[in-house]
């Protein structure tokens, strides 16, 4: 943690709440809150986690991250 204001405290959450917004929140009109809850969860788990190659994970997503280093720390032990 900075100091209080600092801008690069939130950067990551800031870019995650802006990716959220532009390929969930703005497609359409959501019924209920329910709804948008359930296709929130689906975004996350079955684009940004699946999908999405990060560029601080090498350039694999974050599922294909955490299969290399549980593989790696399986050999390891």
């Amino acid at each position: 943690m900075g100091r209080v204001g600092a801008a690069g405290d939130n950067a990551a959450m800031e870019s995650f709440f802006s990716t959220l917004q532009k390929n969930v929140l703005n497609k359409r009109r959501w019924s209920s809150r329910d709804e948008l809850r359930r296709e929130i969860v689906y975004w996350i788990e079955r684009t940004y986690h699946r999908r999405r190659r990060q560029r601080r994970l090498g350039k694999l997503t974050p599922v294909e991250y955490e299969t290399v280093y549980r593989t790696t720390v399986a050999l390891a032990a």
